[in-house]
């Protein structure tokens, strides 16, 4: 099979990319620069150079494909005004030139990487596919993934045969996101407090991310979305659990959210000091009384996926970072 991949040179598509190989498929990637883009040749891929704006070479690089699977994406919390355009034309924009795309080349199956994230808050409650977001963001980056959500739906009541994975929060090695960091920085004993210990979030292991995705695209039925979990939990928990897997005492102390407030005026400078992004009242508000929970029991039931629960997978992370 001919699959166009986006986001291959990403946390999770780069594993996609590597599935897709191992098992014989031709992979047509885009990427914005090649000579970045080394894994990707190394596997024999086929590298397109473009960008998710230039829909010429995304609809050259479509046609013929017969399967699409886009996972490209901005992902960040915590950034400025000035970046909210580019982050609006990567996820939303972006979705709409491939998923139209692929419909115009008459495209026999596409998978489309949403997020657990295009829920919403939860509040909470752990909700599956027929969730509908309550229109209150927590972030840019939960605005962006949503609308991208509509597109992808609109795309699909249009005729494309399209699937819609929705990963959880996704970690593994090579993961540089904040809850990421606090893992490591955790299971290496310098973690002294956790900010936002009660963030819900549903986590999976990167390989089972991308093990998911190639389900959907084998198995995942047209016009449905599947989300992809592993473990129903909360940072607090992802970071305790870190520690105790690398025989270090987990932190003790909770970071008051009200002394995190109080310096989010200072973000700029602050932030990064504390291994923030500079916009912390954006990460406060996507932290704090949040849960992005969702149940995967459609995923296991229809497509036979099987993550690894978080104490296997921070085995796995921590095994890889040489922590164990």
């Amino acid at each position: 099979m001919k699959v166009f991949l986006t986001g291959g040179t990403g946390f999770i598509g780069g594993e996609v990319a590597r599935l897709l190989r191992e098992r014989g498929d031709d992979v047509v990637a885009l990427v914005r620069t090649p000579g970045r883009a080394e894994a990707l040749a190394g596997l024999g891929c086929t590298l397109v150079q473009g960008s998710l704006s230039d829909v010429a070479a995304i609809r050259a690089a479509v046609a013929g494909a017969d399967a699409v699977v886009h996972g490209a994406a901005a992902y960040q919390v915590g950034i400025t005004a000035r970046e909210r355009p580019a982050m609006y034309e990567t996820n939303v924009t972006g979705t709409r030139n491939v998923l139209s795309a692929a419909g115009d080349a008459g495209t026999g199956k596409a998978v489309y990487v949403s997020s657990v994230v295009a829920f919403g808050n939860t509040r909470g409650a752990v909700v599956d596919e027929t969730y509908e977001h309550d229109g209150r963001f927590t972030s840019y980056y939960d605005e962006t993934k949503h609308l991208a959500h509509l597109e992808a739906r609109r795309q699909s009541a249009a005729g494309l045969p399209l699937v819609v994975v929705q990963p959880g929060a996704v970690y593994g090695p090579g993961d540089h996101s904040v809850p990421g960091s606090m893992m490591l920085r955790a299971a290496r004993g310098k973690l002294p407090a956790v900010a936002f210990p009660e963030c819900g979030l549903t986590a999976l292991h990167r390989d089972d991310a991308a093990a998911g995705i190639l389900l959907a695209l084998d198995s995942g039925r047209a016009g449905e979305a599947y989300v992809l979990g592993g473990e129903v939990t909360t940072l607090g928990e992802m970071v305790a659990t870190a520690a105790r897997l690398a025989g270090r005492t987990p932190p003790r102390l909770a970071m008051p959210a009200a002394l995190v407030k109080a310096v989010a005026p200072f973000g700029p400078l602050v932030g990064p000091l504390m291994g923030y992004p500079p916009n912390m009242r954006e990460l406060i508000s996507s932290s704090h009384d949040v849960t992005f929970w969702a149940s995967d029991a459609k995923a296991r039931a229809e497509l036979g996926y099987a993550p690894r629960d978080l104490a296997t997978g921070l085995r796995d992370l921590l095994a890889a970072e040489r922590l164990l």
